[in-house]
């Protein structure tokens, strides 16, 4: 019977000692994961950054190039005004040495 008792608790101390080392292993486990997550939220975000940083170009782009065609509309506006303004100017010349 002392035998038996002996063979009981040395399989107890045994499935003890497997539980603990199973324990370590799905911490390990546990924290791989951990990790693998953060990195896929990473990755994650720094996919919808890139994909913010191309849309906020090609915004930047298509503002550029409409205020380019803007600031040459403009520009010719201020030509004409310019050529009115002389053209008046030497007609008050004009009318000053009559």
């Amino acid at each position: 019977m002392e035998k038996e008792l002996e063979k009981l608790t040395e399989n107890i101390t045994d499935i003890k000692s497997l539980i603990h080392t199973f324990n370590t292993t799905l911490e390990n486990i546990e924290k791989r994961l951990s990790r693998l997550e953060k990195m896929d939220s990473i990755e994650h975000r720094v996919e919808v950054n890139q994909i913010d940083l191309s849309d906020i170009k090609d915004s930047l782009q298509r503002i550029e190039d409409t205020q380019s065609k803007e600031i040459q509309h403009i520009n010719r506006r201020l030509d004409s005004h310019l050529v009115k303004i002389a053209k008046a100017e030497e007609e008050l010349i004009i009318l000053k040495d009559r």
